[in-house]
């Protein structure tokens, strides 16, 4: 159970007080997290989730708290931070930063359709039409310099295929970091896989766990999407999926030409960054009760993106 920091009802209902949504009726730790403490908060006056940051800077926080109210304001199923009746929305319990957001309706989606990648990908456009006039700034903590530095060191342990799929792609990113910085940049949730959004029957009905969240280019935002949404059991891509999540996108926030050179290289190197921290979680994390994703599940992905041939889509 991923639970890092446990809580006790005393100091939980002297956190929640300040907000004034009632008595604690019930609470329940989430298990399915990775790297923050999550709860499920029931009050007098609704449904909750209280979140304890375990990993990252706390200062990256008045972004995540930005960005979200950014979102909110412009009409998108996210989970803003509510604030205390002296408006505050950054808070500490347990001696680590806390968050209480509004509980979304929904359920996650364990096997997409193409309808699925549909309201994904219309989803996804309408968070960077959002913040492309002005994003808010956040270098990623893993993006192309993390991986520069963590990929070599993490091939080494890998079996020699392994090591040699990992280091071409490496190299790739040394080749191209310059055109992808300069790609269209937005606001990324950067972690929009099935577990992070909830659909209430066909309808997408929330998007959660933006602490992934930086800006950058767009197209590398997609490539993450795409890469969980359309993907096959055994890493694959499934074209009829992930056609409908292009066209949707695309009709909302329409693609340059740099894009489209870059989209192959940009779904290599979207597989190399959960690669590389699934790595990295499975070796911090061995023998604890903590959930850790298979990283074996991205070698395949990326094993089959040596050759794309899902292009993006310029008419619709």
């Amino acid at each position: 159970m991923s639970v890092f920091t446990p809580l006790e009802r005393p100091e939980l209902e002297v956190f929640l007080a300040p907000y004034g949504l009632g008595r604690l009726r019930d609470f329940q730790g989430i298990a399915a997290g990775s790297e923050n403490t999550n709860f499920f908060i029931s009050l007098e006056q609704g449904e909750f989730v209280l979140t304890l940051i375990e990993r990252g800077p706390s200062a990256d926080l008045p972004f995540f708290i930005e960005l979200l109210d950014v979102l909110h304001e412009a009409g998108l199923p996210v989970p803003y931070a509510l604030r205390t009746t002296d408006d505050q929305a950054l808070r500490s319990l347990a001696d680590k930063p806390a968050l209480l957001q509004p509980r979304l309706s929904g359920k996650h989606v364990s096997e997409a359709n193409a309808h699925h990648c549909q309201e994904v990908g219309q989803l996804l456009a309408r968070i960077h039409v959002a913040t492309r006039e002005q994003p808010i700034t956040r270098k990623s903590d893993r993006g192309l310099d993390w991986m520069l530095q963590q990929g070599p060191h993490l091939a080494q342990q890998l079996p020699a295929e392994s090591a040699e799929l990992l280091n071409a792609v490496l190299a790739e990113i040394s080749q191209h970091k310059a055109q992808i910085q300069a790609l269209p940049q937005a606001n990324l949730h950067a972690d929009l896989f099935r577990d992070n959004v909830l659909f209430d029957g066909p309808h997408l009905a929330g998007v959660i766990d933006f602490y992934n969240a930086c800006s950058g280019p767009m197209l590398y935002d997609l490539a993450i999407t795409l890469n969980d949404w359309c993907s096959e059991p055994g890493g694959e891509l499934d074209l009829h999926r992930a056609r409908a999540l292009l066209g949707a996108y695309a009709a909302l926030r329409p693609f340059t030409a740099a894009e489209a050179e870059l989209w192959p290289t940009l779904l290599r190197v979207a597989c190399v960054r959960f690669w590389l921290s699934r790595l990295i979680a499975a070796e911090s994390f061995a023998g604890q009760e903590v959930l850790i994703h298979d990283p074996d599940e991205f070698r395949q992905r990326l094993s089959h993106r040596q050759q794309v041939d899902l292009h993006l889509p310029f008419a619709l």
